[in-house]
């Protein structure tokens, strides 16, 4: 009599998570109740898990889906313990309140955030529990960027021909995201901004085309689809003109290539080496169209004036520097932060109240040559500051004791995708996407920080789903 409700319950939870996969791009759903308006992250994957994670829980409960129980899981709950108990000492501290916000209120909200980020990393860990259910997880999220990179070809569109008008498409974005189009015609797709797409590209996306490409793993049954998408997904962080997501994705792509490469790089040399006795020809054109390829993207890069100030910014010293690149405010408030962590290094000052200590502690170079910081000090502004790097805001809210548990976890989840590099097949696949992912959240959190970013969690969870259940079935052998 189990059977069927337990099948239907397993389709069921498989149909939900492919929702959440395909639904990942929308970062700031309109339909949104009880946040307030400024609060930008606003994942509709979220709709789907709320309805996934009471099913799975039960299906735990039936011993019909086994909950993840590894180090990551334990370390990451052992993390949210800390934060937690961080943020019920910060009710001692009790800032003042700044332009109508108080401590209770901020600390409520931010973590509502880290559950929604830890509802993202588990769900990912108990529905991926071995070699099928990580394909299907693969297959879904590639689908979400296929809808992703179609809705930023219609931006494109709209950008650069006269074939849609501004207005119309800005209609239709409206209907599903907080924000209208970007006026400076940079490309954000279904996200917040063009950095959180970026964001996305380089944290979740490209680690998994990247990964399939090197390791030769086909996760579609289309023989080009997954170069085409890479390539796609390579043109589109581009077009949203994010330095930090252009600088990750290079960099990280080039070391991660470095690392586990090594074959093909050997194949590639004895191939282009070896070949100019046969046939010249080709190898020249390959030259030729790399160089072509590197000289158009810097170009269409600099036709943008906030781009091109990364390399001839008028500075005659690095706080110039930073204000003229737009790094400036950045700095600042990352500096204001840090006072909070100077004053209580230990636990913090509770999650969501480092924005209580920025304004007072603004670095004086600031106050008079960044324009936004400026904007913000106006008192009519009803902004409240946020350090908009995660390490920072986890040293000043959450102290040395939260910051330090938050680097274990993350480095239990190299660990695991080091681990996936020594096996072949698959597993290998997933342990390059791993890799890349790992070091490019690691760089992408230095511009962000915030916890309820759902590509943050996506690749760890399922590398810790799939390292539970491997895990389980050794030590089944063993017995």
């Amino acid at each position: 009599s189990m059977q069927p409700s337990s099948d239907l319950s397993h389709r069921i939870s498989r149909w939900l998570w492919a929702a959440a996969l395909v639904s990942l791009p929308v970062t700031s759903f309109r339909w949104f109740p009880f946040l307030g308006e400024t609060t930008y992250v606003r994942p509709l994957a979220l709709y789907p898990l709320a309805l996934l994670l009471p099913l799975l829980l039960i299906q735990s409960i039936r011993r019909e889906r086994p909950f993840p129980w590894t180090g990551s899981v334990i370390l990451l709950a052992v993390f949210a313990a800390a934060v937690v108990a961080a943020t019920g000492l910060g009710l001692l501290i009790a800032p003042i309140p700044l332009r109508g916000q108080e401590y209770s209120g901020r600390a409520l909200r931010a973590l509502v955030t880290l559950v929604i980020g830890l509802a993202f990393f588990l769900s990912a860990s108990w529905m991926n529990r071995g070699e099928s259910d990580a394909r299907f997880t693969m297959r879904w999220i590639l689908a979400g960027l296929g809808l992703d990179l179609a809705w930023c070809a219609l931006q494109a569109v709209t950008f650069y021909t006269p074939l849609l008008e501004k207005e119309t498409v800005t209609h239709w974005q409206l209907a599903f995201s907080v924000r209208e189009l970007i006026r400076t015609n940079r490309i954000s797709g279904m996200a917040y901004e063009p950095s959180w797409l970026a964001g996305q590209i380089v944290t979740l996306y490209l680690p998994i085309l990247f990964a399939a490409l090197l390791t030769n793993t086909r996760l579609t049954r289309t023989k080009w689809l997954e170069p085409a998408l890479l390539a796609l997904a390579a043109l589109t962080l581009l077009a949203t003109y994010s330095r930090g997501g252009l600088l990750i994705g290079v960099g990280v792509a080039g070391l991660v290539f470095l690392l586990v490469g090594r074959v093909h790089l050997r194949a590639a040399r004895t191939w282009f080496f070896g070949g100019f006795r046969r046939g010249w020809l080709p190898r020249l054109a390959l030259i030729a169209a790399a160089l072509g390829v590197l000289i158009g993207a810097a170009f269409f890069l600099g036709q943008k004036n906030y781009f091109r100030r990364l390399w001839d910014a008028p500075a005659e010293n690095l706080n110039e520097y930073l204000t003229s690149i737009n790094a400036g405010a950045r700095s600042a408030y990352a500096a204001g932060a840090l006072a909070a962590f100077d004053e209580h290094p230990l636990a913090g000052v509770g999650l969501g109240a480092s924005g209580f200590w920025i304004y007072g502690n603004l670095p004086d170079w600031t106050l008079t040559t960044v324009p936004e910081v400026a904007k913000m000090l106006n008192p009519q502004s009803r902004l409240f500051p946020n350090p908009k790097n995660l390490y920072v805001r986890l040293l000043a809210e959450t102290g040395l004791a939260g910051f330090v548990l938050f680097f274990v976890f993350q480095f239990s989840t190299l660990a695991a995708s080091l681990d996936f590099l020594r096996r072949d097949g698959f597993f290998r696949f997933l342990g390059v996407a791993a890799l890349f992912a790992w070091l490019a959240i690691g760089l992408y959190n230095v511009t962000q920080d915030s916890l309820a970013t759902p590509n943050i969690w996506i690749i760890p969870g399922i590398m810790a789903g799939v390292e539970s259940a491997l895990h389980t079935k050794a030590t089944e052998a063993h017995t």
